[in-house]
């Protein structure tokens, strides 16, 4: 794509993305993004607008816990970690994906 397009996720990928993100440790949000981008080489993009409701809607599920802590600039933030639910639904996410992404490829290779 060109240099100004943007990808987009998938509608559920950020979920997946963030949970992933999270079973390696707590993280703040700016953290969060931060990881995505650079594990995936800065093609994914994950704005503040979306990331932090999602984060909500996280919580609200009870997939995270957020509590308040300090970064190591000394400044206050809100610090994910991923709950035992959490993890179970990572497990649920990723198996979908993997059949999903699984069945794109079967028709995108497909010969004509």
């Amino acid at each position: 794509m060109g240099k100004d397009s943007k990808d987009e996720l998938l509608p559920g990928t950020l979920k997946m993305l963030v949970l992933k993100t999270l079973s390696l440790g707590a993280l703040h949000g700016y953290g969060i993004a931060a990881h995505i981008r650079q594990l995936s080489n800065d093609v994914l993009q994950v704005e503040e607008g979306s990331l932090y409701p999602a984060l909500q809607r996280m919580e609200l599920k009870g997939l995270v816990r957020a509590e308040w802590k300090l970064t190591p600039t000394k400044r206050r933030a809100r610090y994910y970690t991923l709950t035992a639910a959490g993890r179970k639904q990572l497990g649920i996410e990723q198996s979908t994906f993997g059949r999903l992404a699984d069945a794109i490829a079967l028709v995108m290779n497909s010969e004509p």
